[in-house]
């Protein structure tokens, strides 16, 4: 009993942060704006063509330039490490968020990759830079992601996609291999994204 009331008050929990992160709003972007997608393959598209990369197909949808600035391989504290001079390069207005998976497949712990995580978030909040989120899932049974994605989007009241990326994972007509999806996966990605900044009135 203990057990069912424990899970039940995380599952409550966890729909609640869901609902905290789909009502937070970002300013409206310029036309001009950059968009800096950050992460690791899952950004940079590894399954598919360039073209084909959720970042390239959400700069079609979003009529915005959104530069990729994916490193297949690429660890939490190796993205942390790695993004200060990109938002030095590049400015964007918005950063989107991406990183952590490959934490979870070397079992380096959740609590790293939600401490670095929080870090990146932080680091670009902190420049004025809008951010969203987007929970990559663990692999396992369930395919869900950890908890600490909606925690770290409540706790800064930024937008964020979850479960995209665990309904890709789960169905292998959208994946190239059993990480990474295909074309129409990526498709998938991008325009669940694309449906979140229009909710958060970003487009």
């Amino acid at each position: 009993m203990r057990v069912q009331l424990k899970f039940a008050g995380m599952s409550v929990l966890l729909l609640w942060l869901v609902a905290c992160g789909s009502s937070a709003k970002l300013p409206k972007l310029p036309t001009e704006a950059k968009v800096l997608a950050f992460g690791d393959s899952l950004t940079f598209g590894t399954g598919a063509g360039s073209e084909q990369s959720y970042p390239s197909v959400l700069q079609g949808l979003i009529g915005r330039e959104v530069i990729n600035a994916g490193v297949p391989g690429e660890t939490s504290a190796e993205g942390l490490e790695r993004l200060p001079a990109l938002l030095d390069e590049h400015q964007p207005t918005l950063l989107i968020l991406c990183h952590g998976g490959n934490d979870f497949l070397r079992n380096l712990g959740e609590q790293q990759a939600a401490d670095n995580v929080r870090a990146m978030v932080k680091l670009a909040r902190d420049r004025g830079i809008g951010v969203v989120l987007i929970a990559v899932p663990k692999f396992g049974l369930m395919f869900s992601p950890p908890e600490f994605y909606a925690k770290i989007a409540e706790e800064f009241a930024i937008p964020f996609e979850t479960g995209t990326l665990s309904k890709i994972i789960r169905d292998n007509s959208l994946k190239s291999d059993g990480v990474h999806p295909n074309g129409p996966g990526y498709r998938m990605l991008a325009e669940a994204v694309a449906d979140r900044l229009k909710v958060a009135g970003a487009i």
